[in-house]
């Protein structure tokens, strides 16, 4: 279900330094998964700009088609 032209939506939004994400061709959906330890280390305006480009890669995405999941990856305490 992940396509060329979601790839390349993707891949044209600019990605925040030190800050990236999973996606996951789950067949009927698609999955956004975050690393919690991408987090650990941010300043409170990183965070901000790391989760406006999470919503600018779910919105490319559902525009291609998809229907999205956003999920993160939880710490071991």
């Amino acid at each position: 279900m992940y396509t060329e032209e979601m790839r390349r939506a993707v891949h044209s939004i600019r990605t925040p330094k030190n800050f990236g994400v999973n996606i996951i061709d789950n067949d009927s959906f698609l999955t956004i998964k975050l690393n919690e330890k991408d987090f650990i280390h941010m300043v409170h305006d990183d965070k901000i700009e790391a989760i406006q480009y999470v919503s600018l890669v779910k919105s490319a995405l559902e525009q291609n088609g998809a229907i999205v999941l956003v999920t993160r990856e939880v710490l071991e305490s």
